[in-house]
């Protein structure tokens, strides 16, 4: 079987969402596809159960890291962290601010969510302008977490996020990528 295929076939694009001219790479049917989300799961957890990336915890980026996140996390028996959007966690949190391309936005950490020194990967479900996950890395690290890794199943690399987190210093594993043309 031809994983990179079969999962690139359960993923929707969508034109002119959610403002004209964006294509939407919409992961919804594959999540809807329970063996094509078993092989997008066994992707993540086979790559993470080797014992130079394997994490202590998973941090899973608010909505759909943590649809992915959460599952990873039970599949290589650790726990799992969310990261939220400004407002929505209960407790004492660490927030940090990114650009949009039309504003901004801040995500959020409980602030005892991780102990220093441990081994984190971040997961989302898709890299565009890679502003989340630098967020979302950067609170990590204030925590004191060791970021093994970024992942996501979809990369957009022609706007440039991939280049911004690995510039930054972020390992990033992704299991497909799209280009405008596809």
């Amino acid at each position: 079987m031809d994983i990179d295929a079969y999962l690139r076939s359960r993923i929707r694009t969508v034109a002119d969402w959610p403002q004209p001219g964006v294509r939407f790479r919409d992961i919804t049917p594959l999540l809807l596809d329970p063996r094509a989300m078993r092989v997008l799961v066994d992707q993540f957890v086979w790559r993470y159960m080797d014992p130079a990336r394997r994490p202590d915890v998973v941090a899973g980026i608010d909505a759909r890291g943590f649809i992915i996140g959460s599952v990873v996390a039970f599949e290589l028996g650790v726990g799992f962290v969310p990261v939220r959007k400004k407002g929505k966690l209960p407790f004492e949190t660490l927030s940090e601010s990114y650009a949009l391309e039309y504003g901004s936005a801040t995500v959020e950490v409980h602030s005892d969510a991780l102990r220093a020194g441990q081994r984190v990967l971040l997961i989302d479900d898709l890299i565009a302008t890679g502003g989340t996950m630098l967020a979302a890395h950067r609170l990590l690290q204030r925590l004191g977490a060791s970021v093994v890794e970024g992942a996501a199943i979809v990369d957009l690399p022609e706007l440039g996020g991939s280049a911004a987190l690995r510039a930054a210093g972020l390992e990033l594993f992704t299991l497909l990528q799209f280009d405008a043309r596809d």
